[in-house]
């Protein structure tokens, strides 16, 4: 398991160097914040190892990109791509697909992600698995969701 300083830095803050290690081949690893790739990692404990892409990202591939409309640097999952080339990107806890996310966007995809001290590599067979049954049953989820939301405003 890599090595841990224990010292919070700002993502925004923290590109730079990445950037420069991902482009000298290496990976870098840090800590995501937020709830949007819920269940996958969670907010503040999981380490996340990315790398930089050597061609396209494919469906499902989970990568950190920078989002112009708000400016931030956000971890999502490819979802579908676009006739232009840019991806469909969604948070595995979200609903709503963001659009025109080019590959100058990316800063690096996923390879791992530590839990507990356990890693979890994302070309695992469970995995794959993990990402197909999660995806597919998106229109259940955001239904229950919605009887959830109806149910508990009465």
């Amino acid at each position: 398991m890599p090595v841990s300083l224990n010292k919070s830095v700002k993502i925004e803050d923290f590109i730079p160097v990445m950037k420069e290690q991902l482009d000298n081949g290496k990976k870098v690893s840090f800590v995501p914040h937020g709830n949007s790739m819920r269940p996958m990692l969670h907010d503040g404990t999981d380490l996340v190892i990315l790398k930089k892409p050597t061609e396209r990202l494919h469906l499902f591939d989970v990568a950190l990109y920078y989002r112009k409309e708000t400016e931030k640097y956000v971890v999502h999952r490819v979802v579908g791509f676009q006739k232009d080339g840019c991806y469909v990107m969604l948070g595995d806890n979200n609903f709503q697909k963001e659009y025109n996310i080019s590959h100058d966007d990316v800063v690096g995809v996923v390879t791992a992600f530590y839990r507990k001290g356990r890693m979890y590599e994302v070309d695992h067979p469970i995995y794959r698995l993990y990402n197909n049954f999660w995806y597919y049953t998106r229109p259940v989820r955001l239904l229950i969701c919605k009887l959830k939301g109806k149910l508990g405003s009465k």
